[in-house]
């Protein structure tokens, strides 16, 4: 794909960032009116106990009829020290957790009041992490109705998450939980980044994250 455009997403799913590194160029939603409980706010880990959701408490100002680029964050709740700690509980054994752990850790410190924001920094840091350096990533300037370009601002849910154990493009990795939960598909980026570490890159560039395309 040349260019495609896509929501903003909290530490994204591989899905989402497969489509996004296999394109020449990214688009990030700005003006849409924000959805609730997708991954623009959340991620998916793995713990012990199977999956666990880590949401990003949001403030839509304008109710219902918020845009994306204008929802703050709830940092009167202490979400970014629960987050942090549950992703070193997830990850402190995979095997490049540490190798990676100073690049994200101070997200955890530092103040965000608008989500998309943190997810731009987010990205900043996992395409650093991933030696991406010749992807142009942008925000939208305005809606598109109907982009000429493919539009998969709402392809990627947590309800529906595309890459299935079962399909024959979700090639598996080694999880630190695996024994336990047996492999899980399409977590966020960083169970992919802290299990399989400089051949995450690799990884992404050969999933489908589509199916049919």
């Amino acid at each position: 794909m040349h260019k495609v455009i896509l929501s903003t997403a909290y530490l994204p799913p591989i899905s989402w960032l497969a489509a996004a590194i296999q394109s020449k160029a990214v688009e990030i939603e700005f003006f849409e009116t924000y959805p609730k409980q997708t991954y623009r706010n959340r991620c998916i880990i793995a713990v012990s106990g199977g999956i666990l959701n880590l949401t990003v408490p949001v403030i839509r100002a304008d109710g219902n009829h918020t845009i994306t680029g204008n929802v703050g964050i709830d940092n009167s709740t202490k979400w970014q020290q629960l987050h942090w700690r549950s992703i070193v509980t997830a990850y402190s054994k995979a095997p490049y957790f540490l190798y990676y752990r100073d690049l994200f850790e101070p997200l955890y410190h530092k103040p965000f009041t608008k989500l998309i924001d943190l997810n731009r920094e987010i990205l900043s840091i996992v395409f650093k992490s991933l030696n991406i350096s010749n992807l142009h990533i942008a925000l939208s300037k305005q809606y598109e109705f109907t982009p000429v370009y493919p539009d998969l601002r709402n392809s990627f849910h947590p309800k529906k998450r595309l890459i299935k154990e079962e399909d024959t493009h979700s090639e598996r990795y080694i999880q630190v939980f695996e024994e336990i939960n047996g492999f899980i598909p399409d977590l966020s980026c960083i169970d992919l980044l802290f299990n399989l570490g400089p051949d995450a890159a690799a990884y992404l560039a050969r999933v489908k994250p589509i199916p049919g395309e």
